[in-house]
This record gives structure tokens, sequence and C-alpha cells, in this order.
């Protein structure tokens, strides 16, 4: 089989093209990272640094035109998850209709306008996707399966935790993988039980071991017209449908909650800590340490607002520092710089209390070693990627999912 072209959107540094190329089957023939934010496009320099310029775009995907970007077999991308965040509020999160969320619609539309659509397709975001917004839950995914549908692709999802499946840090995300009509996969699809897709042979089922552990919230029809199902869907607040794992074809979703299925090997945090004493700019001075312990600490406290406002705010205490024989807790765009924080990582070492490296970030991520090193990249910045990346080893274990499903 000759190898599956692949098109990475929203590439950042390019943790979803070392997952897939673990398998030495999947060639990225084209890439696009842009970040409105910033003037220096960092994660830019370091994907081209990496991996080389050939077929490397930096330009707004929204202004990218379809016909400039070559067909392809898989399309796969991380798209801008701030808008369903875990750093906002449900309440103010604002969907497909926020500022980023908007870039959903640039996948739709090189997806619709493609002659040649690609076969498969696999994406990731938070898992807040499932029920966003607050007054719709659920909505936004509903709408991006019934768009999905249209556009001829069953679409599996499950929410991951990387920890679960014995990789190094507690990271929980939403990955959806769709399949295109056109493929002898699909065919499989129509030809069992929904269930059996998405609990036992199913590309993430496989990919993913796990056990239902309630049964399935029965079948729905999503509506086919977007503008009424943006209108409609779940009105009131309601619990979202979607459990944590489902299928979605033809329209029609059937969605059960499940839970991992893994006894194999497990690695901590300890195991991807550098051995040797690091730059001391990583270690917490004395005078910063009683500050830290207040942010890490319980608190139950009086607290005013800049308009004078009082109210009662309480917390509770987080493992100071961090326990380094399970898994770690997820990382965060702000895990860098020196300012105390309640969310930074802390390990103790015989050589002091100290904040994770760059590098240690990158293997909780399952990074190459140094991968996000190169002049005019500071560790803040390196630390912000990871924040932003996704565990490359969950990919890798879909990659060769797929492969195995295409091949069989």
């Amino acid at each position: 089989m000759h190898k599956l072209k692949v098109c990475e959107l929203f590439a950042g540094v390019g943790g979803f093209r070392l997952g897939l190329e673990t398998t030495g089957e999947f060639e990225v023939v084209w890439s696009n990272q842009w970040e409105p934010s910033t003037k220096t496009q960092h994660a830019s320099k370091v994907y081209e640094a990496r991996f080389g310029s050939k077929g490397h775009s930096n330009q707004d995907i929204a202004q990218v035109p379809t016909d400039s970007i070559p067909d392809h077999d898989v399309l796969v991308g991380g798209f801008p998850c701030q808008d369903y965040s875990v750093a906002t509020t449900l309440k103010n999160a604002k969907g497909l209709i926020g500022k980023k969320g908007v870039l959903w619609w640039s996948i739709h539309r090189i997806l619709e306008e493609k002659k040649n659509k690609p076969k498969y397709l696999i994406f990731e975001n938070v898992d807040r996707l499932l029920k966003s917004p607050s007054k719709q839950r659920g909505r936004d995914f509903a709408i991006m399966l019934s768009s999905l549908s249209q556009l001829g692709y069953a679409v599996e999802w499950r929410v991951i935790n990387a920890a679960d499946y014995g990789m190094p840090q507690r990271r929980r995300r939403v990955f959806f993988v769709g399949i295109h009509k056109s493929t002898p996969l699909y065919q499989k699809i129509t030809n069992q039980a929904a269930e059996d897709t998405i609990t036992a042979n199913g590309v993430l089922a496989e990919a993913f071991p796990a056990t239902p552990i309630e049964k399935p919230a029965g079948s729905f029809t999503l509506d086919k017209d977007l503008v009424s199902l943006s209108e409609q869907f779940n009105i009131g607040g309601g619990l979202s449908p979607f459990q944590n794992s489902g299928l979605c074809f033809a329209h029609t979703v059937n969605s059960i909650k499940v839970a991992a299925a893994y006894d194999g090997p497990k690695q901590t945090l300890a195991d991807v800590l550098e051995k040797r004493a690091v730059d001391p700019v990583f270690y917490i001075d004395q005078a910063a340490l009683e500050k830290w312990e207040y942010l890490k600490g319980s608190k139950k406290e009086v607290r005013t607002t800049k308009d004078g406002f009082k109210y009662h705010y309480a917390e509770g205490a987080m493992v100071f520092p961090d326990a380094v024989d399970n898994a770690s807790r997820t990382i965060i765009t702000g895990e860098g710089g020196s300012s105390p924080s309640r969310f930074k990582h802390v390990v103790r070492t015989p050589h002091g209390l100290r904040r994770l490296t760059p590098l240690e970030l990158e293997r909780l991520n399952m990074f190459p070693d140094n991968h996000t090193q190169l002049d005019g990249i500071t560790d803040t910045k390196r630390a912000f990627f990871m924040g932003n990346a996704l565990v490359v080893g969950v990919v890798a274990n879909i990659a060769r999912s797929l492969l195995a499903q295409i091949q069989s």
C-alpha cells in the first residue's frame, strides 16, 4: 500500500505529524500553521526547522484557496480550542461563533470544495466541545457531526485521557475520526451495529479498549438543516446528549459512556524528569516559597472585587510539590515563567524544589527531546507550545488502528 498522504491543519509544532510518522505509512504533503495573535510566527518557525519548509503554509487558513491545497487521503488537525477551553467558564464559552471557533468552517470549506475528498479525518479538541455552549449543551458538536454527515462521513468519537493508557500526562481530549462513504471501511460501519463500532471494533475502540459503564443513551437523529439545528438543538441548557464515546452515521447518533480498559505499563512524572541539576532559573527561591504554598493551599476567605463587592471564596488544596509516582497533571499554556502559580508543576529534587523544564514538558507530551529548542524561542514560549500540544502517543495509537482497519 502506498503511503497515505496527509494534510495537517492548525499544525502547531507538529504533534499530529510526529504521531502519524511513527508508523512509517503516512506522508505529510501539506501543512498549515498560523497564529493570528502574534507578529512572529514562533510555532511555524519550529515546525519548519524540524520538518522543512516544503509544503508548509504560514498564512491564515481562512484565506488559503482550497485549490492550492494538494489532494490528500487524510485530513488532520487540533483546531483552535480557546473558545471551549477549561480556562474559560462554560457560561462564557463562545463555541462556533467565537473568534477562533469559526475556523471549524475552514475545515468544512476544504472538505466541501475538494473534488477528491480525503477518505479519512482525525480531529482533536478539548472535551468541553461535547457540551458547549451552556444554553444549548452539545449544539456545537451536533453542528459538526451534521455537517460531516452531509459531506459523506461517518464519525467515531472518544474522550481519551492519555494517562488511562499508560502515557505520562493526565490530558483529556476528544478525538474524532471521520470515514468517507467511498471507502470499504465506511461500508463495514454500515453493516454492523453501531454499538459494536463504538465499543469493540471501530478505529478508536481498537486503539483504546474500553468497557461500557452505562446502557446506550439511545439513538437520535440530527437535523440536516444547520441553521435550524443551531437554533433549536437542546434549547434550555439540559444535559448534553453526547456521552464520552459514540458514532454518527447518516445523521443518526448513537452514544454510550465507557471507561478505559488498560492494564499495561504506565509512565509517571518521575520517568520524564531530568536526572541532573538544571538551570538555576527553574528552582524556587526561598523568598517566593510562601507565595507558592499559599496558591497551592486550600482557601476560605472573603475577597473584594474592583467594584468593592465582597464575596466568599473557597478552593481545595493541591498536592505540593507534585507527586511523581503517577502521571502528571495537565500541562497548561501558562506553565512557563518563574512567577508563583497554583497550576504550574513543581517537583522536589535533591537540589531543591523546582518547576519543570521545557524538555520535561516535551516528554510529558511524548515529543522528542528538545523538539522546540530553537534560537529566538524562549523557555516560556516552549512551555506555551506544550500547553497547546497533544500527546503524540494518542495520535500514534489512532494511526496504527486506522492502518490496521484499512489493510484488513
